[in-house]
């Protein structure tokens, strides 16, 4: 008996089936070299008999239209899967398009296969789509149409997939796999991963946005190089200043804002072709908090970033850290902004010692304020004339 290969060409079909019917008529003994030999022939045959000649599913209206024929049903049984008769009324005629809720639920409940209603897998289905925040979404323009928002949550599941669908990669930022690729550094709250879901796929698409002007080389980002971005701060304009200096390393700098129940203040990731990216949300609008976080998420990229993790989420903590990786950031953030040395010999007498301590270390006043508030006077005993300088206004209309 000759050797079973995959059947590649209709010469092979041919004579694979003239095997078959000659196995056939000899009747194998169930068990035998030939039974085993017909069982698998049959196989290699009926796969290639679906590649060649696919079936197509059914019209899903069609389908519909058959099974209410078959159970006796009438356009007004279809309106609690549907949503009200002119909606059954436009499906069945139509002029509207099924929604994966429209189609979850009369799966359930005529019985036709999902995949015949509409060409999506049920994993698409059992997410669910209403958690995503679609009014904040749609107001910050995550979505091409300009739906209403009743008419955007009766379609929630098709505008999301086709905002995710857009970016690459953000199909696998869903909450189950951010259990395994995301290092989170929250409090103990209770993070909305919807929420998350589609602020990190945003992020993933402003960078897109925006080219680099060089590719990200590996172990660019230093202790020296973390100095000098630091005392670009100087300068009034020291965030736009800093943004251009990191494009031109090869490094994203994006601004989106975070959600509600996100609490996040910044992110590192890397995009498609390697090259990071540092996603920051201004949730607190100080320009020290700014240069903080920049600050941490290049201390991760400086620390920890070789191309293999998938990101780093940060929610700014005013607390000893029990993440290792998240005290190494920490503490490298800070002695990239101020050393060490230099702080604990410094003693601040007066606002004019403020002024001269940032001047000396070429950096902006409010980063020195801001220590101080945070570990010297507090945030409520301060001299009133020494203010942060706020930030937002750089990056946000």
């Amino acid at each position: 008996m000759n050797m079973i290969k995959v059947l590649k060409t209709d010469e092979q079909y041919e004579q694979a089936m003239q095997q078959l019917m000659e196995l056939m008529d000899s009747n194998p003994k169930e068990g035998s070299d030939e039974a085993n030999t017909l069982e698998l022939l049959a196989l290699v045959i009926e796969n290639f008999e679906e590649q060649k000649f696919p079936i197509d599913n059914p019209d899903p209206i069609e389908a519909i239209k058959f099974r209410m024929e078959q159970e006796g049903l009438t356009q007004k049984d279809l309106v609690p899967y549907i949503g009200s008769l002119p909606k059954v009324s436009e499906v069945l005629n139509g002029k509207r398009k099924l929604s994966l809720n429209m189609v979850k639920k009369l799966s359930n409940r005529l019985g036709i296969s999902a995949d015949i209603l509409i060409a999506t897998p049920m994993d698409k289905i059992n997410i669910d789509w209403m958690k995503f925040p679609l009014s904040e979404m749609r107001k910050r323009g995550f979505f091409k149409t300009n739906e209403t928002l009743p008419e955007l949550k009766e379609y929630a599941a098709e505008r999301v997939l086709e905002f995710l669908d857009s970016i690459p990669g953000a199909r696998d930022l869903s909450p189950i796999m951010l259990k395994t690729t995301a290092h989170y550094r929250c409090n103990s709250k209770e993070i909305h991963n919807y929420a998350l879901w589609a602020w990190q796929a945003r992020i993933l698409q402003l960078a897109s946005q925006f080219p680099l002007h060089a590719k990200y080389k590996k172990g660019t980002v230093n202790r020296s190089f973390m100095r000098g971005v630091s005392q670009l701060s100087w300068s009034d304009n020291g965030p736009i200043i800093a943004k251009e200096f990191l494009n031109k390393h090869g490094i994203h700098l994006v601004i989106e804002p975070h959600f509600k129940q996100t609490y996040l203040d910044g992110a590192v990731c890397h995009d498609t072709k390697g090259n990071p990216i540092i996603a920051l949300t201004l949730r607190y609008d100080r320009l020290d908090n700014f240069w903080f976080s920049l600050m941490h998420e290049l201390a991760h990229i400086a620390l920890h970033f070789d191309g293999e993790f998938e990101w780093f989420l940060d929610e700014k903590l005013d607390q000893v850290n029990q993440d290792p990786k998240e005290e190494e950031a920490d503490k490298c953030a800070t002695d990239s902004l101020i050393p060490h040395e230099k702080w604990e010999s410094t003693v601040f007498d007066s606002v004019n010692d403020v002024f001269d301590f940032a001047n000396e270390l070429s950096i902006h006043p409010s980063i020195v304020i801001g220590r101080l508030r945070r570990e010297r006077w507090g945030y409520t005993v301060h001299p009133k004339s020494l203010k942060i300088a706020k930030v937002r206004h750089f990056f946000i209309d």
